[in-house]
């Protein structure tokens, strides 16, 4: 179970999300649920079941989720204010991800994924992204994991809107991860092996 709050890193505050944050989560992906009513269960569910239950349902599974007592992530504030969001857990947690990618069931315990971000218009391109994959990695290694993967996408022209959810390489590789496959979406499978 992640701790209630981390260290501040250049006064950004880091908080897992857990159900007396629900409130600031909700406020910071707006009443669409940041893409498209995702709620951040795109890695979650099956394809279909996560198309079913686009907008308010996926909004009550997050919420059932995070009062599970299991964060599934966590929030980074400035002044009090939610302005970014970043998924990270083991690799079972996330079981879409083997739509994509041929991996190793057996891994997944001991393997941690970092699969999606999510940051307030006015704080993107100011090299957040990086503070937060630091702050997953450390979590990540924390708790014991042996692997951490992204998957990341190599942009060819500037991004817009929620394009980048996964993460940039260029960030993942300053940060030592090697490229291990790319995929048919333009996703690239980055893997940190975590010294024992």
């Amino acid at each position: 179970m992640m701790q209630r709050e981390w260290e501040s890193v250049d006064g950004i505050r880091f908080c897992p999300l857990t159900p007396e944050h629900w409130s600031e989560f909700e406020k910071l992906f707006g009443e669409h649920g940041a893409d498209g009513g995702c709620w951040c269960m795109w890695w979650r569910l099956p394809e279909e079941r996560f198309e079913e239950q686009t907008g308010e349902l996926n909004k009550a599974a997050m919420k059932e989720l995070v009062g599970s007592g299991r964060a599934p992530g966590f929030l980074a504030y400035i002044c009090g204010e939610p302005i970014a969001w970043c998924s990270v857990g083991p690799r079972e947690c996330y079981q879409a991800l083997h739509r994509y990618w041929q991996l190793n069931r057996d891994e997944d315990k001991n393997t941690w994924s970092i699969v999606c971000f999510y940051v307030e218009e006015k704080f993107r391109r100011k090299g957040l992204m990086k503070i937060l994959v630091e702050k997953a990695m450390q979590y990540a290694l924390s708790q014991g994991a042996k692997v951490i993967e992204g998957y990341p996408i190599e942009p060819d022209k500037k991004l817009t809107g929620f394009a980048g959810f996964t993460g940039i390489v260029s960030v993942y590789k300053s940060l030592g991860f090697t490229e291990i496959d790319r995929n048919s979406r333009n996703e690239i499978l980055m893997r940190f092996a975590c010294e024992d």
